[in-house]
Formats: C-alpha cells, sequence, structure tokens
C-alpha cells in the first residue's frame, strides 16, 4: 500500500495542472443594433424639420432585430413644451423597422421632438448604440380662418380694426399716440402724425365721425403747441403723453428729432387741408397747425449753415448724435417739410448736395427690376412708405429718378426676394412676404432682403397696396384667411411674425399700423395724397427742390 502513494500523488497533480491550462471560456457578448436610416414621410429626416404632415409617419430601420417589449419605453414624442403625444408604434421586416405614427393629428405650426432612447433593445438584449433626438415643425392649418367676404369689405374691415389701435386710446393721451401698445403714456410723434392720417381716413369711411376726428385732431394740436417739449421748435422722437416732457430715445438722443417731427408736420398739414370749412372749429384747427409748423426752424438742422440736414440736435449733448439725413431712405420727406417752410426754409443745394450728394442713385437689377436708387435691393420697405404716405409717387420725377418706378422696383424686388426664399426659410412663398422694421422675438430689427431674420411684417407688404396691389391682396388674403386666427385681432395685424419659430408678437407699433391703414387708402381713392400735396407751401417746396408732377 505504501508503494502506491506516489503514483497516486502524480496523478493528483496532473489533474490540477490539467484544470488550470484549461479555464471555463467567457460568455458570448449580446449583439447590439445601431440606427441604419430615419424617414420622415418617406424622406430622409434631419435635425430640424419644417413643415411637416400633421400625421406624420417616421420610419427607422436598425442594423440587426429590435426587442419588442423595449420599444415602448424606447420611444418619446413631445412639443417642445413637454407635453407628451401619444404614438403608435408597428414593427416591420422582422422587427428590424420601427414605424413611429401618432395617434391623433397634431396640432399645426407646432415644435415636437422625438427622442429614441438606450432603454430600447437587440432582440438578443444587447445595447442600442445610436442616438436619436429629431425635432419638426408642423405645417399651418390651411382652411380659411374667418368667412369670404369681398376684396372691398376685407380693406375696410382692415381699415377699420387697425384705426382701432389709435382711437381706443387717443382722449387719454390728448389725441396722440402710443409708441407700441406696452408703452403706457409713452406717445411717438411721428407715429402719431401717421395716425393724424389714419384719423382723416376713419372720418371719410364713416368709422368716427367728422365731428370726433376734429375734437381729437384739435386736442393733439393743442398738446403739440403748449405742452410738447420741443427743441429749436422741433419734437423728439418720445414724449410723455400727459405732461408733454420728453422721454430720451436713448442717452443722446433727448431732444430734437426732425425726422419724427417731419412725420408729424406732414399729418397736421394733411389734416389742415382736410378741414377746409369756415367754421370757428376748423378755422382754429387750422391756425394752430400753422403755428406749430412756422415754429421749426428746419434751416437749424444744416448744423453751422453746412448744406445736409442733420436728424438730431440736443440741448445737453448738442450735435453729439452726429447723423446727417442722406438718401435714399425713409426721410424723402424731411427735406420736402425743409423746403416747405414758410418760416425757416432750406434751399435746394441742401437737397442736392445733402440728401442726394451720396450712396444715391443705384441703377442695378434685382429679379429682373431696375432700382433707381438706394442700397442694393432698397432696404427695409418702409423706406418707400413713410415719406409717401403723403407725397403721392405717380407721375413725380426730379433730376434722380420717376418716383413711381423706384416705389414700385422696391415692393416688386422684396416680393420677389419673399417668393424666391434664397435662405430657404419656413413660410416664405408669393403669398407670405414683406420685409421692414418691425418687432423680432426679444428685440427689433430693419429687416431687408440683405438682412433677413426670416421675420415676415403685415404691414410692409400692406403699406404697399398702391405700389402692388395684386401681390399685396395675395399677401392680405394669406395672412387673414390663413393665419388671421393668430395674426388678426380687434387691433389689426400683430406687428410681425416667424414661421420657421412659430413666434407671433403681441405687439402693435404705431409706425406700423398708420401706413396700413393710409397707404391702403392712398391705393383705393388717393385721399391723403391729394390733401397733402394740395398744401401751397408743399407744391412750392417740391418745385423748389426740383420735382415735376402733375400735381405740382
Amino acid at each position: 500500500m505504501k508503494k502506491c502513494l506516489p503514483g497516486l500523488l502524480v496523478l493528483l497533480l496532473l489533474v490540477a495542472c490539467s484544470k488550470k491550462e484549461s479555464p471555463s471560456p467567457d460568455p458570448e457578448p449580446l449583439a447590439t443594433i445601431s440606427l441604419a436610416s430615419i424617414k420622415l414621410n418617406g424622406v430622409a429626416m434631419a435635425d430640424q424639420t419644417y413643415g411637416t404632415a400633421r400625421k406624420p409617419v417616421i420610419e427607422l430601420q436598425f442594423s440587426g432585430a429590435v426587442l419588442p417589449s423595449t420599444v415602448a419605453g424606447a420611444v418619446q414624442l413631445s412639443t417642445s413644451g413637454g407635453q407628451t403625444v401619444a404614438v403608435t408604434n408597428t414593427l416591420q421586416s422582422s422587427d428590424a423597422t420601427l414605424l413611429i405614427s401618432p395617434n391623433a393629428e397634431l396640432n399645426p405650426l407646432t415644435n415636437y421632438k422625438l427622442v429614441v432612447s438606450n432603454a430600447l433593445k437587440s432582440a438578443a438584449g444587447g445595447n442600442f448604440t445610436s442616438t436619436v433626438s429629431k425635432r419638426f415643425l408642423t405645417s399651418i392649418d390651411s382652411t380659411d380662418k374667418f368667412p369670404a367676404i369681398s376684396e372691398d369689405s376685407l380693406l375696410t374691415l382692415v381699415q377699420k380694426k387697425t384705426f382701432n389701435y389709435f382711437w381706443n386710446q387717443a382722449a387719454s393721451l390728448n389725441g396722440m399716440a402710443r409708441e407700441r401698445n406696452s408703452s403706457g403714456n409713452t406717445v411717438t410723434s411721428g407715429g402719431s402724425g401717421f395716425g393724424f392720417m389714419a384719423t382723416l381716413v376713419a372720418a371719410e369711411r364713416g368709422f368716427i365721425t367728422r365731428s370726433q376726428a376734429l375734437t381729437s385732431l384739435t386736442s393733439a394740436a393743442d398738446f403739440l403747441l403748449n405742452k410738447a417739449g420741443t427743441v429749436k421748435g422741433a419734437f423728439s422722437h418720445w414724449l410723455d403723453g400727459t405732461t408733454g416732457a420728453i422721454i430720451p430715445f436713448s442717452q443722446k438722443d433727448d431732444g430734437a428729432d426732425i425726422v419724427e417731427t417731419s412725420y408729424a408736420v406732414m399729418g397736421l398739414i394733411t389734416a389742415r387741408e382736410y378741414f377746409n370749412g369756415s367754421s370757428a372749429a376748423e378755422t382754429s384747427f387750422r391756425q394752430k397747425v400753422n403755428a406749430i409748423a412756422d415754429r421749426v426752424e428746419w434751416d437749424f438742422f444744416r448744423r453751422n449753415n453746412s448744406n445736409t440736414l442733420y436728424w438730431h440736435y440736443s440741448n445737453t449733448y448738442n450735435w453729439d448724435m452726429n447723423m446727417p439725413i442722406v438718401g435714399w431712405n425713409e426721410c424723402l420727406i424731411t427735406y420736402v417739410m425743409a423746403a416747405s417752410s414758410t418760416t425757416h426754409s432750406i434751399p435746394a443745394e441742401v437737397y442736392t448736395q445733402g440728401w442726394a450728394g451720396s450712396n444715391y442713385v443705384n441703377g442695378k437689377q434685382f429679379y429682373g427690376y431696375t432700382l433707381p436708387l438706394g442700397p442694393d435691393y432698397g432696404g427695409p420697405l418702409f423706406f418707400s412708405h413713410y415719406s409717401f404716405l403723403g407725397i403721392n409717387p405717380n407721375g413725380l420725377s426730379d433730376a434722380y429718378a420717376n418716383y413711381k418706378d423706384q416705389v414700385t422696383a422696391h415692393a416688386n424686388i422684396n416680393h420677389a426676394y419673399c417668393a424666391a426664399n434664397p435662405q430657404k426659410l419656413y413660410g416664405y412663398s408669393a403669398d407670405c412676404w414683406g420685409l421692414t422694421a418691425s418687432d423680432i422675438a426679444g428685440g427689433y430689427s430693419a429687416s431687408s432682403p440683405t438682412n433677413d431674420l426670416g421675420v415676415i411684417a403685415p404691414t410692409a407688404a400692406l403699406s404697399s397696396f398702391p405700389f402692388t396691389p395684386e401681390k399685396s391682396m395675395a399677401a392680405l388674403k394669406f395672412f387673414y384667411y390663413k393665419l388671421g386666427d393668430k395674426l388678426f385681432t380687434e387691433q389689426g395685424f400683430v406687428d410681425a411674425f416667424k414661421l420657421q419659430d412659430a413666434w407671433f408678437a403681441d405687439s402693435y407699433l404705431a409706425i406700423d399700423q398708420g401706413p396700413i391703414i393710409v397707404m391702403i387708402e392712398n391705393h383705393r381713392t388717393g385721399l391723403l395724397w391729394r390733401l397733402f400735396t394740395n398744401a401751397p407751401e408743399v407744391k412750392a417746396g417740391m418745385r423748389k427742390l426740383g420735382f415735376t408732377a402733375p400735381y405740382l
């Protein structure tokens, strides 16, 4: 027995060594899956998509089969506000294709986010190695939001509702116009001038009586003549609508603004020509308008007798703003008003050497339209609106341009740019167009083809009615019928919108609401053009500057 022990020990050692040399194999890794492709309604899905159908189908193809029990917990469709949307998930192609579709039609013009998380597993229980996070904006609701009415009735409705912006607060603000709907007692001198002209339209169309219009405008004239702070007879951009105190527009812009003053005086002179009766009330109103216009020292703003007008002057900061008024822009009316003054007029060379002295003539073509004056593509459309609320461009020429050609080309270029939509911004079309100065999300900007932020302002197309009537009517119908539930209110159209962000302003601005009313009326009857250009000093001033027109 003792002789057998060494052999047994050897055998045990061999067995032990054999176990160390042959360890148990590791388990096979679970098969993973990745995303091969994702399509939205049959088209490759980008990280952000615009104008998506409201009952979309999203198709995800994976590199292998999906574990069905993990799909529901991994897929989430929600609004940008975090509201979860119920969906139906359908697996096809041996569970390697997943179809996702909302259970109900999605809301129009709403941002949605699709997420597929790593809670998704392969059929073998392996991980999902891709990441899915996609966003899309649904299309507009293209149904009409209001019953159809005639084009003429639609124009009247827009003028009437828009006039509410001015009328509903005129009495409490001495007949002046609030800068914007949220500005309290802060009134705007220039926007009030536009409001004065809108008040004449309201009287002419029977929205208010002639007597009501005269009372309101007389209140404004009394305020401007006796309360409003002035510098060299000119008004500031902003005033306290109760006390008349100057409210600085910026630190150094705390005095005279002759561009805003020119808009105010244009409106007053137009109203003076409307109220041409012999009654004591109308006679007194005309006298007040003349007193306001006559005290503006337009020639002082030549800045030391130079041949250029300067925009601002402050009793504290003098000429520190240093803004010469040179064209082409919204300030043609400022030179016309300065030349038309019966007390402080400017000579013609201030116009020819200052206003038209540099960067004035263009002559190039854009989208097939020749632009006589100004920056390439014309700039924001208010360049062709503000001055021409009163100045009739039809038949008007001087040494530099035919002004009907100028404003028509400007509006057509703006329309053509939006229709072409070179930036591929969602919502732009031949019917949804108009770039000008307006509110934007979180601020304000002068939009144009060379500064396109994707924001459409209704005032741009609607104030172009005299220049592009068919294109403006198409825009009006789109704004009213297709977007009216978001755009059109008791105060007319909101200031602006950006379909790509589903953003709609809640603001109204006097300088944007006024031109809509006035320019629609000029398109319909030419009322404001006839009144303003009938003023004898305006005729004389425009002839002095070298203008010719049948009405001069």
